[in-house]
Order: C-alpha cells, then sequence, then structure tokens
C-alpha cells in the first residue's frame, strides 16, 4: 500500500494571538448570519452556512495570522489584498488568505478583511 504523504502539523498559536483572536470574535458577535464553531484548534466563521474565515484558537497556519476566504473577490479588494505585505494566498486556487498580525493596531484592519469576506459570503445556490 502507498504511504500517504504526511500533512503539515500546525504550530501551537502564541499567546499575543490568542488575545488578538478572542478579541476578533467579540467584535464579530453581533453580526448577523453569523456562526462560530470550533475546528481543528481554530475558531471558524460562518455567514449561514458559508465559512468565510478561521481565527487561530490553539494552532496556527502561519505565525499570528488569521485566515478568510473569497469565492469572487471584486477587482477593488483583490488590488487592496495585492499591495498590503500582511496578506498572503495560502491555497492554489487563491480564495483563502492570511493576514499577519504584529501589533494591536492591526486588529483593525483585520477586521475590516473580515467584513470584507463576510460581505462576499454567500449561501450555496439550491440551499436556505
Amino acid at each position: 500500500m502507498p504511504e500517504r504523504p504526511e500533512r503539515a502539523k500546525l504550530a501551537p498559536v502564541s499567546d499575543q494571538m490568542k488575545a488578538w483572536s478572542s478579541a476578533l470574535a467579540a467584535e464579530l458577535l453581533d453580526w448577523p448570519q453569523l456562526g462560530q464553531k470550533l475546528f481543528f484548534g481554530f475558531t471558524a466563521l460562518y455567514r449561514g452556512k458559508t465559512m468565510f474565515g478561521a481565527l487561530p484558537r490553539t494552532r496556527s497556519l502561519q505565525g499570528n495570522s488569521v485566515a478568510f476566504r473569497f469565492d469572487h473577490a471584486s477587482r477593488a479588494i483583490l488590488d487592496r489584498m495585492e499591495k498590503d505585505p500582511r496578506i498572503a494566498a495560502f491555497n492554489k486556487k487563491k480564495r483563502w488568505f492570511l493576514f499577519e498580525l504584529s501589533s494591536d493596531a492591526d486588529l483593525h484592519q483585520a477586521l475590516d478583511y473580515l467584513a470584507a469576506a463576510f460581505a462576499a459570503a454567500r449561501t450555496p445556490k439550491g440551499t436556505k
């Protein structure tokens, strides 16, 4: 039987990132149609049934970063992300992005990107 390639191990999240994730999660609580679920060391963020973001809880994808998803990003948001050195795409289809936080001042921008991903998230056709 062929061997399976080993999955990348997720690093433990820093205490600072735990605090930033908690602050972001608290800000998101009042958003309409927002759901939060625990997901492999992350808090997965949903609009209805569509996952649009992930906040590190116990594991990190990369450093002190939050993840967000755009299935169909506007040209304006793509241009904005291309100019932001804190943004990196982390999948081949360039639907998921990481935003690296380095200070408390980055929380506002992280929230802006999560808000844009939330606005772009749509329930898949044929579901309600």
